[in-house]
This record gives structure tokens, C-alpha cells and sequence, in this order.
């Protein structure tokens, strides 16, 4: 892992053509095989949404249901963050363990362990905390996360080795985002769910965004590989890394807000502050520190410019958000069955991202 300080400057937006957009992305939902498929795709501000799949539509728009976001949920948790910092109410560099459990014992590496540690995967956690697996396998196609609650998480987190020092290494680690929740909700005296509706939901007109399900009805149903629904997922105390829900017209918003488009950009400046930190990349990971990311996003290059992305996934659903900085493009995209090897769908959504002129 090192850092990164620069980006590829991004191409100049050019004029929307809305018809060969709308069949550029019905061509690409035939190759998603799911009950519900949506591709949403905003150019410039100009918005064109596809829908589809094998099931029958409900009486709720595709569109707009709540789909569950899992992993596409640490975006959200990112520019809270962002924002708490242009706030003044916290600092990157703020250890956890000191604004979780001030004073209390703690590993030597896990007191090293910052909030910017926690949020960009190089805190040295693993994925997920090591008792976590022998109460979740019994229900791991079903229920994993439920009886995991937020009280062990950070016990978890508290009387953890880490594997490696802070900042030294990339790891994925929906454990670190989870902490990272919590550690904020204690640091402003406010719990999550409100926290984050407070400082990003209600600010950016989210309405259809929600961190449990939704009334009866307006929620997508996840299916496994075989069709089989499943009910609604429960994230148990790992909420800040995978709970949210969202129609694909909230997360065009959500977009748009960092690339400019039809919601303009925010007047806030604290927020507007954090939409810009959120995009600027800070690391390199992988085999030659090939891949770049920001506090939150994953960056790769394109001959478009560089494009930002995160996917998401939970027991039967799927979810993909990504733009390109400066470029007014971006793109949600949900599904509604369980990702599995022969899976189209982040790779056609990524697609559209990456191809799109």
C-alpha cells in the first residue's frame, strides 16, 4: 500500500443522446439474469432508467423500490465521516479505541488504529471478527449477521490483534467499517441511524434510503441463485458496512451530487467539502500498487477519465454505484438475485461505466 496524491484529469461532458442511451442499456440488462433487474444511468443531469427481469412486475415501480445496498452502503458511511470532519466534530486521525472505550486496556496496534484507518481497509482487521463465523455458519445462507449485535462488534474490536500495523496494509474489512459506525456514533453522542440521516440522507433529499425494511410491499425480494426468495437481510451490529436500502432513483441522486448533476451541487459547505475529499484518491493497493482508491471508492482509469465505483452485495441481492468525476456520468445499478461465478452483473454495470463515451 502507498499513497496517492494525483488522478487522471477527467474528459469534458459531451451532449446526451437519451434514445441511444435508453438502448444501450436495455442491450445490457438482457445480459443480467435476475427476477429484477434496473440499470439507471445519468448523463449531464439527463436521467434514463431501464428495468426488467424474468419476474413479473409488482405494483410497485422497479425503480423505485428498496433494494438492499450491502457493501454499496460504505459510500454513505464515507462521506458521513467526510463530512463530520469539515465539521471540526472529529479528525481522521482520531484512534477509536480512545472515543469507544477511553482509558480501557486495549493491544498496543489497536490503540495505533484511526478513524481513516477504519474507513480505508488498512487497520490491520480482518473481514470480519474471529467468533463471528461459529454462531453465523449454522445460518449462513439465511441469517449470518442477526445475532451478532452492535455490543459485540466492538467488544470485538476492543480485545482484537490485529494482523498487521495500521496503515501498513490493504485488507477489506466490513469489521473496520462496522467499528468505524459505531466509533462515530459514540464520538457524537448520536446513534447511527440518525447520525447518518442527519448528516447525508436529509441533506441530499434521500428519502428512499433507509436503514431497515421499508412499509410492506416497497421492499425489492432477494433471491438466491435458484430463484428461491428470501426475507429481508438483518446486519446485526455491522450496520455502517452493509444495511442500507435504496431505489435506483435515490442512488442516481446520491451520485449526481458527486459529479454535479441535476441536484446541483450542495450549498452546505461542509457537505460539498466532503463530496470532494470522498473523490480524491489517498492509497495504492494490490499486486505493484496497481489500483488506486479514495476513502471510500474504488478509482480505476478509463480513456474517459478515472471512474469511482462500489459494489455490493447480501444473500440475494446485488448492487452497483460509480461515476466519473467531472464528467456528469453516473450509474446504479440493482439485481435482485445472489452473485455467483458465472455472474454478469457488476461486470455489465461496470460496463456502462467504463465504455460509455
Amino acid at each position: 500500500m502507498t499513497d496517492v496524491t494525483d488522478a487522471t484529469a477527467a474528459a469534458p461532458v459531451k451532449a446526451v443522446d437519451s434514445s441511444a442511451t435508453a438502448r444501450l442499456l436495455a442491450e445490457a440488462a438482457g445480459r443480467i439474469d435476475a427476477p429484477d433487474v434496473v440499470l439507471a444511468m445519468s448523463r449531464g443531469g439527463v436521467r434514463t432508467v431501464h428495468t426488467g427481469g424474468s419476474a413479473e412486475p409488482g405494483p410497485v415501480a422497479r425503480e423505485r423500490l428498496h433494494y438492499e445496498l450491502g457493501s454499496a452502503s460504505k459510500p454513505f458511511a464515507g462521506l458521513l465521516l467526510a463530512r463530520l470532519v469539515a465539521q471540526g466534530r472529529v479528525r481522521y486521525e482520531d484512534r477509536a479505541a480512545d472515543l469507544l472505550a477511553p482509558g480501557l486496556p486495549v493491544h498496543p496496534s489497536v490503540r495505533r488504529i484511526t478513524l481513516r484507518h477504519l474507513l480505508t481497509h488498512t487497520s490491520g482487521l480482518p473481514g470480519l471478527p474471529a467468533d463471528f463465523y461459529p454462531q453465523a455458519v449454522p445460518r449462513w445462507s439465511t441469517d449470518p449477521y442477526g445475532n451478532y449485535p452492535a455490543d459485540r462488534v466492538v467488544r470485538a474490536f476492543l480485545r482484537a490483534r490485529p494482523r498487521h500495523r495500521p496503515g501498513t496494509r490493504w485488507h477489506y474489512s466490513n469489521f473496520a467499517v462496522s467499528v468505524l459506525g459505531h466509533t462515530l456514533a459514540a464520538a457524537t453522542g448520536t446513534p447511527w441511524e440518525v447520525l447518518l440521516h442527519q448528516q447525508v440522507l436529509a441533506p441530499l433529499g434521500l428519502e428512499a434510503t433507509l436503514l431497515r425494511p421499508g412499509p410492506d410491499g416497497t421492499d425489492a425480494t432477494g433471491h438466491r441463485r435458484d430463484g428461491t426468495p428470501l426475507p429481508a437481510l438483518d446486519t446485526g451490529g455491522f450496520t455502517a458496512a452493509g444495511a442500507l436500502r435504496s431505489s435506483p432513483l435515490d442512488l442516481l441522486t446520491f451520485l449526481e451530487a458527486h459529479v454535479g448533476g441535476a441536484s446541483g451541487s450542495p450549498t452546505d459547505p461542509s457537505l460539498a467539502a466532503a463530496l470532494t475529499e470522498v473523490t480524491r484518491p489517498v492509497l495504492r493497493r494490490g499486486w505493484r500498487h496497481a489500483h488506486t482508491h479514495t476513502l471510500t471508492w474504488f478509482q480505476h482509469p478509463t480513456p474517459y477519465g478515472p471512474v469511482l465505483f462500489h459494489a455490493g452485495g447480501t444473500l440475494g441481492q446485488q448492487a452497483f454505484l460509480g461515476f466519473r468525476p467531472g464528467t456528469g456520468l453516473a450509474v446504479a445499478a440493482t439485481a435482485t438475485r445472489r452473485v455467483h461465478r458465472a455472474d454478469t452483473f457488476v461486470a455489465t454495470a461496470y460496463g456502462l461505466l467504463t465504455e460509455t463515451p
